[in-house]
């Protein structure tokens, strides 16, 4: 699965440097009976709840083409916590 999430993270890359964001992590978690892919962003300026939409709307669909994980799961987007 590492190999998996790094492909993730280097094809949704490009797209991202465009919008000034960084990818934070990549992971897979499993969490009762569901699985989720869990992108972590970040954005010098911080991130707001368009911005994400903005991302998971480019993400989401790159995903569907490159069609690398066989199993289903929820994909789950994030801002990194700020201190």
């Amino acid at each position: 699965m590492d190999s998996i999430l790094k492909q993730i993270h280097d094809i949704i890359l490009e797209d991202m440097t465009k919008m000034n964001i960084t990818i934070d992590s990549v992971t897979w978690e499993k969490e009762g009976k569901y699985n989720y892919l869990k992108i972590v962003l970040d954005k010098e300026s911080g991130l707001d709840i368009d911005t994400i939409v903005e991302a998971t709307n480019i993400i989401n669909p790159i995903l569907d083409e490159y069609d690398l994980i066989e199993d289903e799961y929820i994909l789950d987007i994030s801002s990194k916590e700020r201190g």
